[in-house]
């Protein structure tokens, strides 16, 4: 990595990419058109060699400054006087790109439940034509978590040489049984509302705080339940951890749309490497990238031996491993643990 920059501004900008080219899909199905909501932060140097992509977890959006402000900022390990940050919003997503609630431009309506389903391979496919479109020839690090972690992976294998490190944390090569199922019951959860499959902007919101109460079960470890939501006084109702997981769900509800969930979970349970590839193992030896592979030790949602397989099968690929009270969520929360593993691997790989 250069470590050196001339800039000393870090200009952030927030754009919308408009891409007219179809984009033919995994499910066999297209989209006509669509568009990327994403950030970029920093300037890319006369060799534009300082790219960082930064991809977000299930429902994230582009501005990363924010849900990772350990890691990118000014004095951060990802620092915009340095490196140019580029973060976009995944397609499905409803903060700014094309989603469910999104126009059809066959019919000039919303699309609701005639969107078509997304792989992450689709995903990594509409980043690629943005890239494309900003001119980068050449990404430094490619780096996500969980879901982003997963669309990192399949662009990655695409991107070929043209990215340096790869960056995969708390994810996998292929989305387990356990995952899908956490994921399915979520789904129940909101088709069991009865407003769901109505085209109404708001509808399946109250299955989706219900989706999200099962989501935080499997985001967190039992021991931060404990620590965080143990009671004090002898009951036998209304408990903290209840009024906590209806919080939660409120919480995002008043934020995400149900049907985009549906498509983004969806698209995680299609994650998989080496479907058309050979199996995993085929496909993840093909990576020309440096590889590090970032596992959880409390992770119950993306297992430690998932980011340990991704390590051992490809190339070049280099394990790390977070200890945390937290499960899954500690890739957001331990910025120490994360920063420390960080400089290490990119002293040791990139001089």
């Amino acid at each position: 990595m250069n470590l050196q920059s001339p800039y000393l501004i870090t200009d952030m900008s927030q754009e919308v990419f408009h891409c007219e080219e179809e984009l033919k899909l995994d499910s066999g199905e297209t989209l006509q058109e669509f568009q990327l909501s994403y950030t970029t932060q920093g300037h890319l140097t006369p060799k534009k060699d300082n790219v960082i992509w930064v991809l977000h977890a299930l429902t994230g959006d582009a501005n990363v400054h924010e849900w990772w402000s350990g890691l990118v900022g000014e004095d951060k390990f990802f620092d915009p006087t340095k490196y140019f940050i580029v973060c976009a919003n995944l397609l499905g997503s409803c903060y700014g790109s094309t989603q469910p609630l999104s126009e059809d431009p066959k019919t000039g309506k919303p699309y609701y439940y005639d969107f078509p389903n997304l792989s992450t391979r689709d995903m990594a496919n509409a980043f690629d034509k943005l890239r494309e479109h900003l001119g980068i020839q050449q990404i430094d690090t490619v780096i996500g978590g969980s879901l982003g972690g997963q669309v990192a992976l399949e662009w990655s294998y695409k991107l070929a040489e043209k990215v340096k490190n790869t960056v995969i944390v708390a994810s996998n090569a292929k989305t387990s049984p356990w995952t899908i199922g956490f994921n399915e019951a979520q789904r129940m959860s909101i088709e069991s509302d009865s407003t769901w499959g109505q085209n109404n902007p708001d509808a399946g919101k109250k299955g989706l705080e219900a989706a999200r109460a099962i989501g935080m079960l499997s985001y967190r470890h039992q021991d931060i339940f404990q620590a965080s939501q143990g009671e004090t006084e002898e009951k036998i109702d209304h408990f903290k951890v209840s009024s906590y997981l209806r919080y939660q769900g409120q919480k995002l509800a008043n934020r995400f749309n149900a049907l985009s969930y549906w498509v983004l979970t969806k698209a995680m349970d299609s994650h998989d490497l080496g479907r058309g590839r050979g199996g995993t193992a085929a496909a993840l030896s093909q990576i020309k990238s440096k590889v590090l592979s970032i596992g959880i030790n409390t992770d119950l949602l993306f297992t430690k031996e998932e980011s340990q397989f991704i390590s051992k099968n490809v190339p070049n690929g280099t394990y790390r491993e977070i200890s945390s009270i937290y499960g899954h969520d500690a890739f957001l929360v331990e910025n120490e643990q994360l920063n420390y593993i960080l400089k290490s691997f990119y002293l040791e790989n990139n001089g």
